[in-house]
């Protein structure tokens, strides 16, 4: 079959999958400490519509999927749709972002359901500070979560991310970057987007890569690591081989016109950028009979309609529709 490409020529070759936009944390830089919403069950996708979605993108090219919240642990029987995901044809990469919370009793039954990668998100390993950002008291239960995915090979190496935010991540580099020299994860700084729903973003909360890298390297050289022109981070091993770090700078290097990554959301919308202002509505299609056939169409041609480039650093930026949680990281 032709292969999924936009308007730009960027194949598309990358699948967020946000399985729900419940969270059992309340991230400041992601939710409100409360009064946001919970989408109806109704209106969530059914493992069986994911997985009917994920089949027709893969007969297109879409290989990797990545499945996302919200929290996507605290959907019921998640294992089942990673057992889904992972038997269809062309599905070759199957990963899942987490606050880790639950993983200490579920990274079993997903490894063994198929899942063959994993991002951890901890901004902080001080319990008081952890709690601060996420507004949960639960830094010892993310750790264990991380020591029992570490039981697992298939899941290695796991991937820690952390939100890079002026003012609070400085006082964590040091122990953040010891942790990826001592444990077998990468440490992943990513730079604080606009998509938090308090909308409270400022460029000036940037903490940018290159500042953290700076900083990183007060203690420890790094060298460059090649990586692939899709990816979303730069790579960096400690000159000394213990241990690797990236950065995910998409305010101060912005990787757009690489970009072969789209994202459905909870209630079945596509989105083709993650700061998009438009969305496509696959729910309703899908519930109405359509065959696969015009699932294609319909795909095709939002594609078609993919954004150059998310403007951040524009003048006049409108920020996206959605907040990270309701869209899926």
């Amino acid at each position: 079959m032709e292969p999924l490409r936009d308007s730009w020529g960027r194949e598309v070759k990358s699948l967020r999958v946000s399985v729900t936009d419940k969270c059992n944390f309340r991230c400041r830089y992601c939710m409100p400490a409360e009064g946001l919403e919970w989408l109806p069950r109704d209106e969530v996708l059914s493992f069986e519509e994911i997985a009917r979605l994920v089949r027709v993108l893969a007969a297109m090219g879409v290989d990797e999927i990545r499945l996302t919240g919200g929290e996507p642990l605290v959907r019921r029987d998640l294992p089942q749709l990673v057992e889904q995901l992972g038997a269809i044809a062309g599905v070759n990469d199957l990963s899942l972002t987490t606050n880790g919370v639950l993983l200490d009793r579920l990274a079993g039954p997903l490894v063994a359901a198929g899942l063959t990668r994993l991002n951890v998100s901890l901004d902080s390993l001080s319990h008081v500070r952890f709690t601060e950002i996420t507004r949960r008291d639960a830094l010892d239960r993310v750790l264990a979560g991380l020591e029992e995915a570490e039981r697992y090979p298939q899941l290695g190496p796991i991937k820690v991310n952390c939100v890079a935010m002026r003012g609070f991540t400085e006082v964590e580099v040091p122990a953040l970057a010891e942790l990826a020299r001592r444990k077998p994860y990468i440490v992943r700084f990513i730079e604080f987007m606009p998509l938090d729903a308090d909308e409270s973003w400022r460029g000036d909360d940037v903490l940018t890569g290159a500042e953290i890298r700076a900083l990183i390297e007060e203690r420890w050289p790094l060298e460059e690591i090649p990586a692939k022109a899709s990816s979303t981070a730069r790579r960096y091993r400690f000159v000394d081989g213990a241990g690797e770090v990236g950065f995910v700078n998409p305010v101060s290097e912005p990787f757009c016109s690489s970009c072969d990554r789209i994202r459905l959301t909870a209630d079945g919308q596509l989105r083709t950028c993650l700061f998009s202002r438009r969305e496509w509505d696959l729910k309703t299609p899908l519930r109405e009979g359509a065959s696969d056939a015009e699932l294609e169409k319909l795909l095709r041609f939002a594609i078609r309609h993919k954004e150059l480039k998310h403007k951040i650093n524009d003048p006049g930026f409108v920020r996206a529709s959605r907040s990270m949680s309701q869209i899926g990281g």
